[in-house]
């Protein structure tokens, strides 16, 4: 094992030198040439050597994406080794928060405890360094976040689902007692999920090995809260030392009896990890194999399949295989792709077909968006699904439902009011659409963040996106498969699309205004950007629905924009006609009502969702 002396280097730290930037060329075979073209659409440089992270001992470099998380000491940011294409979580501490003996001890102490530890419910640990501004260490990423954030979206689980996941924490509770490592900071955040909704425990920041290890464990995911929080300090210790607690009656009878014998009082009278995992709680109760990536947001559906179908589908698959690829039995969906730009001219995008709004003028007037009901031949996209029930994040389907039940819940109590209520203060940044253009006739539906990344919903289902620095391509073929790539790397096959989404960065740059006055948001502040799952137009309005669970809808008639965002608790955005934009919780505009002109459009996003997206 190496020492961990050694992650100290008093050297220097060796800043890389900015690449030189490619001469300015001709784009891609078949890319569209109309009259000058903007720089946006040209060959892009290697990426900025400020966001490269350079090991100073064997000179490997890797490039820091987008944020994952913070806190008190460190920042954690998706890394990716520039010369393998391997993905990290990278921990980075600044030197400056660490000046003190004490604090650079627990560092190592961390680090010297996490390295030896491997786990298949322990995030694995890589490598670190360090440079004169910052430690970094090299994690195992797990893209799905946390139960913290599982938690936030959902508040409780389903029993089976608590089963699955505690099966794994106490796997690697055991791991570490094994051992004689004591974590002492089990916490919802530090139970991260991978992509396969496989659960990791890490964070070892405050671990220590003690000798006979002593643990205490929260279960907050059945009750929605910890058993003993109360608004006052003092009387949360009080029912500590009494053992008073209260449990919902939605609990079964098992999973009441396992929590009152972890609760006792007595240290001695708990039962061990064995004995948790014999409870009645877990062998008498359904445990999923595999949980769906919908349940980090919405309630699954858990019923266990019947013996008889578990052996049907077994023998199918093992007689017919898994379906093929969409794309070899259409082969014409390929020849659509492959000449999507072929034609594509400066002429054939106006502003018919692509104009950010429609005049004012054109629009109707306000009251008719609670009148007017929708038609069924409206304009529309969606993004592929791959059909295997395991969706990249949200559906269509667990987006529309989340908002109609919240809308419904919103308007169905709200009082008659003649104003809004006071906006938050300082909500969260918000990423939005900010321009749009849709050229779905022929190629598709195009869009740019406020965080500058602009993409493309095409017609045959897919998505390709790029990044707000012009220096990334992502494709999501479907909604469970993402491919990213440098601009200069990108497959010949996917070289048509990337001129469609060029171009439609060019032109919206250049021609059309920025929606609103929301502030914008750094690409690298936003830690999974959302992705467009369907677009709907109607004669009013166009809606767009993204795999965060973001909703926007934009009016025509006075360029007015309502968007939906957060769910926990679920905020409301109104940008008005004269371009200011106010940020609501859903909870304050049900118990004190809004304006007549934002309840309007309220009643016609719920209508719109309702009658145009079924699920």
């Amino acid at each position: 094992m190496e020492p961990a002396a050694g992650f100290l280097s008093p050297r220097p730290f060796p800043r890389a030198a900015a690449p030189p930037a490619p001469p300015a060329g001709p784009g891609p075979p078949g890319s569209p040439k109309p009259g000058s073209e903007p720089e946006v659409l040209a060959e892009t440089p290697a990426p900025d050597p400020g966001r490269l992270i350079t090991d100073p001992r064997s000179g490997r470099t890797y490039f820091k994406g987008r944020l994952l998380g913070k806190g008190g000491f460190a920042r954690c940011y998706e890394a990716t080794d520039t010369e393998t294409g391997n993905a990290y979580a990278v921990k980075v501490i600044s030197q400056s928060r660490i000046t003190k003996p004490h604090q650079r001890e627990k560092i190592l102490n961390e680090i010297e405890l996490h390295r030896g530890l491997q786990h298949r419910h322990i995030v694995r640990f890589s490598h670190h360094f360090e440079d004169a501004d910052n430690i970094y260490i090299f994690l195992e990423l797990c893209s799905r976040k946390s139960l913290a954030h599982i938690w936030k979206a959902r508040h409780t689980l389903l029993e089976p689902e608590v089963r699955y996941y505690l099966r794994q924490i106490l796997s690697g509770l055991k791991y570490l007692h094994q051992r004689g490592i004591l974590h002492r900071d089990l916490k919802l955040g530090n139970f991260f999920i991978t992509e396969n909704m496989e659960l990791k425990m890490g964070d070892f920041g405050l671990a220590t090995r003690l000798e006979p290890p002593e643990h205490r464990k929260k279960y907050t995911l059945l009750c929605g809260s910890p058993p003993f929080e109360t608004v006052d300090l003092k009387e949360t210790y009080r029912c500590i030392k009494q053992v008073h607690y209260t449990l919902p009656a939605s609990l079964s009878l098992p999973a009441r009896q396992l929590l009152a014998a972890i609760l006792r009082a007595s240290p001695q009278d708990r039962p061990s990890i064995d004995q948790i995992l014999r409870h009645d709680f877990f062998t008498k109760g359904y445990t999923p194999d595999r949980l769906p990536v919908s349940s980090c947001v919405t309630v699954p559906d858990l019923t266990p399949l019947n013996p008889a179908k578990i052996l049907f589908v077994k023998v199918t698959k093992s007689l017919f295989g898994r379906k093929k690829n969409k794309n070899k039995n259409h082969p014409e969906e390929r020849d659509e792709v492959s000449c999507l730009v072929n034609g594509l001219t400066r002429t054939s995008i106006g502003h018919q077909d692509a104009r950010p709004e429609a005049p004012a003028a054109s629009g109707p007037a306000p009251l008719s968006l609670v009148e007017t009901a929708p038609e069924d031949s409206s304009p529309r996209g969606t993004l592929a699904s791959s059909g295997d029930g395991f969706e990249e994040g949200l559906t269509v389907a667990t987006v529309v439902e989340s908002a109609l039940c919240a809308l419904r819940n919103c308007l169905a109590f709200m009082p008659p009011a003649e104003q809004n209520p006071a906006p938050l203060a300082q909500p969260e940044p918000l990423v939005w659409v900010s321009k749009w253009v849709d050229y779905s006739n022929k190629f598709g539906f195009g869009y740019q963040l406020s965080s500058r990344r602009v993409a493309v919903l095409f017609n045959n289902g897919t998505h390709m996106a790029l990044s707000a620095n012009r220096k990334t391509v992502h494709y999501n073929p479907t909604s469970s498969k993402h491919l990213s790539f440098s601009v200069g790397a990108v497959p010949r096959a996917l070289q048509p699309q990337l001129g469609v989404l060029k171009y439609f960065a060019s032109y919206m740059e250049q021609r059309l205004m920025k929606g609103g006055d929301l502030p914008s948001v750094e690409e690298v502040e936003v830690p999974v950007p959302p992705l467009l799952l369907q677009w709907v137009k109607t004669d009013q309005a166009l809606l767009m629905l993204f795999s965060d669970g973001t909703i926007q809808v934009n009016f025509y008639g006075d360029h007015t924009k309502l968007i939906l965002s957060g769910w926990e608790p679920l905020l409301v955005t109104f940008v008005a006609r004269n371009r200011s934009a106010c940020t609501y919780l859903a909870s304050h505009l049900q118990q004190l009502g809004c304006s007549p002109d934002l309840r309007q459009r309220l009643h016609y996003a719920l209508r719109l969702l309702r009658d145009r997206c079924p699920v």
